[in-house]
């Protein structure tokens, strides 16, 4: 199929992709084809991702063939896994140290500050994948009006807990890193715990609504 492609990351895992609009639908058709492929033979984990779907195996394939055609055949048939996640409220403080990004989104946006803030809290936002690091969660629901593009030097480190944005995602940081995204707020969230079971605090299809604890200069 020309909209799809299947590469093979290291030796035993695999990574399947389509081209196809970024919105909760297409993401459900990844959820499926997660959730099937995890009963195959030889999958030993199956992880949905944006716009794609990681295949662990247990040995290295012969080929990708045998691979590609079943996943094809799931993705031509539009199967999708709606999930009843559960809702989590999130409470921000933008701006200030915690947001040094605030009003730079303001200006990019051509939105006032407050405007910003109103639109970011409006959604409810639907955890499309987890990764980039444990327990980090990409949301899709963002006002497109909020689209700024990643910033062209990403700062080294942030700290866990930094909201951030870029394109049409947004997102907190579980841990402390490196982020090239917009960071406008900060929250008191630990989104993953080790000694937690699960240790991820959300799953795909869970939502986050964002609220203001306090807007700092």
């Amino acid at each position: 199929m020309s909209d799809t492609r299947i590469t093979l990351i290291g030796s035993r895992a695999i990574l399947f992709e389509a081209d196809c609009p970024f919105d909760l639908n297409h993401q459900q058709r990844f959820w499926a084809i997660a959730a099937e492929a995890a009963t195959w033979p030889g999958v030993v984990e199956a992880v949905p991702g944006m716009t794609n779907v990681t295949l662990l195996l247990d040995k290295t394939p012969a080929g990708l063939a045998a691979l590609q055609r079943p996943l094809d055949q799931l993705w031509a048939s539009g199967v999708r896994r709606e999930v009843e996640g559960r809702l989590l409220d999130v409470d921000i403080t933008y701006g200030g140290k915690g947001g040094p990004h605030l009003a730079e989104v303001a200006a990019l946006t051509g939105l006032s500050i407050d405007a910003v803030i109103r639109r970011h809290t409006a959604p409810d936002y639907t955890v499309f994948a987890v990764g980039s690091h444990a327990g980090y969660c990409y949301l899709g629901g963002l006002d497109p009006r909020l689209e700024t593009p990643r910033r062209k030097v990403p700062l080294t480190r942030l700290p866990g807990g930094s909201l951030s944005m870029a394109g049409l995602q947004t997102g907190i940081s579980a841990s402390a890193g490196p982020s090239g995204w917009n960071t406008v707020g900060s929250a008191d969230v630990a989104f993953f715990d080790p000694t937690r079971d699960p240790a991820a605090l959300l799953q795909p299809g869970d939502r986050i609504r964002f609220g203001v604890r306090e807007v700092l200069a």
